[in-house]
């Protein structure tokens, strides 16, 4: 089966790759050759998503990150609201920066720890998620494939 590109064109396949970097570098020895990469796509196939477990979270780990993702929060905007002021921004942009990083870990706090109680005990861990291909094709126009291919053996 020919695949098509978003306009109608069809595409082929011209090499495959267990790794994205492989098929990178063969469009990057396409490019290097003159070839017409915009005519080129690489096509990412079985794909799954990888959930990768990091440890337990419980009580004072979600009251930590919801302190630490609140005082960020605050903060931030406690600095761009103290810069509003038209008699000293530097000065107070910094002490109201001060105080939204402890509004925000505090406020930030309650909201993790209160999330995670109310979560009933359900997904008591953290994790990483990503997708990850078993293949990479690297596909190209019908009607210009045949060079690709001849390019890539050489």
């Amino acid at each position: 089966m020919q695949p098509q590109h978003s306009q109608g064109v069809q595409r082929a396949v011209v090499a495959s790759y267990g790794s994205y970097e492989e098929a990178q570098r063969a469009v990057d020895r396409l490019s290097d050759k003159g070839f017409p990469v915009e005519r080129v796509a690489i096509v990412a196939r079985d794909l799954e998503f990888v959930e990768q477990v990091t440890g337990r979270r419980g009580f004072w780990q979600a009251l930590g990150s919801g302190a630490g993702s609140g005082a960020v929060v605050g903060v931030l905007f406690g600095f761009v609201f103290g810069l509003l002021n038209v008699i000293a921004p530097l000065v107070s942009a910094v002490v109201v920066a001060l105080y939204g990083l402890v509004f925000g870990a505090v406020v930030g706090g309650i909201v993790g720890a209160l999330s995670h109680a109310l979560s009933g005990g359900r997904r008591d861990f953290s994790s990483v998620g990503g997708m990850r291909a078993g293949s990479y094709d690297v596909m190209a126009d019908a009607e210009v494939a045949g060079e690709a291919r001849r390019l890539l053996g050489e």
